[in-house]
């Protein structure tokens, strides 16, 4: 088996994604042959969080540390370079199919009671492509007998085209548009939250309007977004030739985490593509409870998202 697990393709209007099994994750995503995410091998050990499901939270737990109905946890620290917990607890767990067609899959796993996460909750994801591009919903469905605390998102890297330089891809020579009004403040070490501030006052943060991004550094989550009529917000990212990626999403995701994917130290993967991630709440939700989802026994939440070609 591939290091990445199982590979299910799916297909429809030009649209085609394979998904592998190691963290639902979305390994590759192309229209037209064309990358709408940035991808990596089947045989290769997924590089980071590319493409995977985040739950039960997204991003980062400061110290892995919260208090959730009167008991205190102590999660392991998955980002030990920054003493945080990150990304939930299923992005390395092997998910198991529940339904594959040409068009959709939908696979599921369990996350188990266990050291600072004592609840039991049951995951379950769905892709499927039609002529609007790949849909992703994430479905948390409580099975267990206490209440639990739960936030979803996902971890694709965006790619618009190539570069003027290298060809390879290149987020500095793409233009962003983010209709985010706010931003969450972190700081500069651990990026930890700070506080929700106007972009106003965040200039090299504001895209409100769209723009080259060029050398500009973010790995922030930012919210107040401006939506349509049917309450969904879009992120658009393009090149120079009119070609790109968009994402949109409805009200269930209040937040969205972007990430230039600054790895200076590794020229391979540096600034190669742009993480654009819904969020259902924002970093350390756990302990701020911002939008924070509370899933009594028997009950399920769902968050979902599209990535279209432009």
């Amino acid at each position: 088996m591939p290091r990445s697990g199982r590979q299910l393709r799916i297909a429809a209007h030009g649209y085609e994604a394979v998904i592998a099994s190691i963290g639902a994750t979305l390994r590759t995503l192309t229209f037209e042959e064309r990358d709408l995410v940035v991808p990596f091998d089947a045989d290769a050990v997924r590089p980071g969080y590319r493409g995977a499901t985040l739950a039960p939270w997204p991003n980062r737990i400061v110290d892995g540390r919260y208090s959730f109905g009167g008991e205190q946890q102590q999660l392991a620290l998955t980002e030990p370079e920054r003493g945080h917990a990150l990304h939930g607890l299923l992005a390395w767990v092997e998910f198991e199919d529940r339904l594959v067609l040409d068009d959709r899959v939908v696979l599921a796993a369990v996350i188990p009671p266990q050291t600072g996460y004592p609840f039991r909750v049951e995951v379950e994801v769905e892709y499927r492509v039609d002529a609007e591009g790949l849909h992703q919903t994430v479905t948390g469905h409580n099975v267990g007998a206490d209440a639990a605390p739960w936030g979803t998102g996902p971890h694709p890297y965006l790619v618009a085209g190539p570069s003027s330089g290298s060809g390879a891809g290149g987020v500095d020579d793409w233009t962003l548009l983010l209709p985010a009004s706010e931003v969450l403040t972190v700081t500069p070490d651990r990026l930890s939250p700070i506080a929700v501030e106007l972009v106003a006052q965040h200039p090299e943060w504001d895209f409100r309007a769209a723009r080259r991004i060029g050398d500009v550094f973010i790995d922030h989550a930012f919210t107040g977004l401006a939506r349509g009529g049917d309450g969904v917000a879009e992120v658009r990212l393009t090149a120079a030739d009119g070609h790109g990626v968009g994402m949109a999403w409805d009200e269930r995701c209040p937040w969205v985490q972007v990430h230039t994917a600054d790895t200076p130290a590794v020229a391979d993967t540096h600034r190669i593509g742009l993480a654009v991630e819904p969020m259902t709440c924002p970093p350390d939700a756990f302990n701020s409870g911002v939008d924070l989802v509370t899933l009594d026994p028997g009950a399920t939440h769902a968050a979902s998202w599209r990535i279209f070609a432009l």
